[in-house]
């Protein structure tokens, strides 16, 4: 086999096709140049390594991948840890609301001790973590905690978050419990059905045994405060201990209901700089649940 045609094999099956993996080489190579040459590495083999639309590895693609997966997801970390490099780099994934509101603060402490600190920041949440820990494309993840990881994947809860109804601020209801009277009234905005908080949403209104369908259905929380703010609905949210409702909204707490859980995931033994974040972590976890 060419080893430059199993690396491009390589990128392809880590992230699910050639357009994907002409974006993400470290190299420039235009897509025609990959295909053409995937093309002749499956005629070297004399075998179909995957389907293209949709992407899925055939078997004897999952074994080549499983072959050469382990050195290649490697050889940057080997490159950087040769030059002395990798002391200072900390590879997170988090959701979008912890990369844009928690973290920034405190990696601006943890630089106190790693004044040469690199950073790779993936917004992932649990699943899409434990993903990137399995192959080893990041150190740490800072995710929703929705039953237990994988095999192989330690955790630790860090804080428990309280679900809210975001409603807009001129609304009439005062409590949650007055809008769960009248969910036929009202037009729910909630992340997708698959997602932990929504989940723990249904599971609520479940032990109560109440039906409230999704009206909007928003890809991030990022999106839902706006819509609530000019009418388009009551969004379901979390808010932190000690946080503010987004402007023009209010907050109503979801009393009663699961609470979710923010963890952090990992696998083997930290490297010192991860070990050294999650010690701050902690720290700022046990100060927001005393806020």
């Amino acid at each position: 086999m060419n080893i430059h045609h199993l690396e491009l094999f390589y990128f392809i099956a880590t992230h699910g096709g050639i357009t994907e993996a002409a974006r993400k080489m470290p190299y420039g190579i235009q897509q025609p140049a990959i295909s053409a040459q995937i093309l002749r590495l499956e005629e070297d083999l004399g075998l179909k390594l995957f389907q293209r639309r949709p992407f899925q590895l055939t078997p004897a693609g999952r074994e080549l991948y499983e072959f050469a997966a382990p050195f290649f997801s490697r050889v940057q970390e080997t490159s950087e840890r040769l030059r002395g490099e990798t002391a200072q780099r900390l590879r997170l994934a988090a959701l979008t609301t912890i990369l844009r509101d928690h973290l920034p603060n405190l990696l601006v402490r943890h630089r106190r001790r790693f004044p040469h600190l690199k950073l790779r920041l993936h917004d992932a949440n649990q699943a899409m973590a434990e993903a990137l820990l399995k192959k080893q494309q990041i150190d740490l993840a800072i995710t929703e905690l929705e039953g237990k990881p994988a095999m192989g994947i330690r955790s630790e809860a860090l804080l428990q978050v309280s679900l809210i109804l975001l409603v807009p601020e001129n609304h009439d209801a005062r409590s949650a419990r007055e809008i769960l009277k009248r969910t036929a009234s009202e037009l729910l905005i909630a992340l997708p059905e698959n997602e932990a908080l929504t989940k723990l949403f249904r599971r609520g209104l479940a032990a109560e045994e109440l039906v409230w369908p999704t009206s909007i259905e928003a890809g991030s929380l990022e999106l839902v405060a706006p819509y609530v703010a000019v009418g388009f609905g009551i969004a379901l949210s979390v808010l932190p201990p000690g946080g503010r409702a987004p402007a023009r909204t209010r907050a109503l707490p979801l009393r009663g209901f699961p609470n979710l859980v923010v963890a952090a995931l990992w696998t083997g033994k930290l490297p010192p700089i991860a070990e050294s974040f999650l010690e701050l972590l902690r720290t700022e976890a046990r100060a927001l649940s005393h806020s």
